[in-house]
């Protein structure tokens, strides 16, 4: 199983077996999620203001936060709000104070709650992993339910299954810096953010449901059961 075709169609190893390749992208229900608190809300619109860019995952290698650090140093007028912990959280934040990042907030794990907070505050959620280990970006999905604008890089994977460049949002050369911060320039222009993040919706809501998922596996697996008998 593969979840994009892009992944599919770029492993060495995949195209070796692609008579038995079935493609079934994630979905996510947005019913698993929950209401949020208007005070909460509040609270972070205070903390960290509104229109960032906001990214959300595991602080780990394959992310491309070098590069996204590098690309608010080019872009100080935009702000960006990263999300999570891990591994390289504390080589980041000492590379964040030797660029003298003002506009990089570093919030650490947060739940889901303050998550979808920041969500629906941002402006476009980044996802500038660089490396093919970033198999699909369940974080992109997740921006795209709520409807926002998405900038990812080219890297062979799901990344630009789920973010079409010019419909959903951009997609920028990865490793680059001055790609990912010309992406966030253009999409500081809040009607072409808004533009963007409507078509994320609506590939969301065309592509990656969690019912269809479901769906779609149960379908293959009838069809596998029916060719055992």
């Amino acid at each position: 199983m593969a979840t994009s075709p892009a992944y599919a169609q770029t492993s060495d190893v995949l195209q070796r077996y692609k008579s038995k390749v079935s493609v079934i992208p994630l979905g996510i229900n947005p019913n698993s999620y929950p209401e949020i608190d208007a005070g909460v809300s509040e609270k972070w619109a205070e903390s960290v203001g509104r229109d960032f860019f906001l990214f959300v995952g595991v602080l780990r290698y394959y992310k491309g936060l070098d590069v996204l650090l590098e690309a608010a140093a080019q872009a100080r007028h935009v702000k960006v709000v990263i999300v999570g912990a891990g591994p390289e959280g504390e080589r980041l934040r000492k590379k964040a104070q030797q660029l003298q990042l003002d506009n990089v907030i570093f919030t650490g794990r947060i739940d889901d709650q303050d998550k979808i907070c920041l969500l629906q505050l941002c402006a476009a959620c980044v996802l500038p992993s660089h490396q093919r280990s970033e198999a699909f970006g369940v974080s992109l999905l997740e921006g795209a339910m709520y409807g926002k604008a998405l900038i990812s890089a080219e890297i062979g994977t799901g990344t630009t299954f789920v973010n079409i460049n010019e419909e959903t949002g951009l997609v920028v050369e990865p490793g680059s810096p001055e790609s990912l911060a010309l992406a966030m320039q253009r999409l500081s222009d809040s009607d072409f953010a808004r533009d963007m993040g409507a078509g994320a919706l609506k590939r969301f809501e065309a592509l990656f449901s969690g019912a269809g998922m479901g769906s779609s596996y149960e379908q293959l697996y009838i069809e596998q059961g029916s060719c055992v008998q």
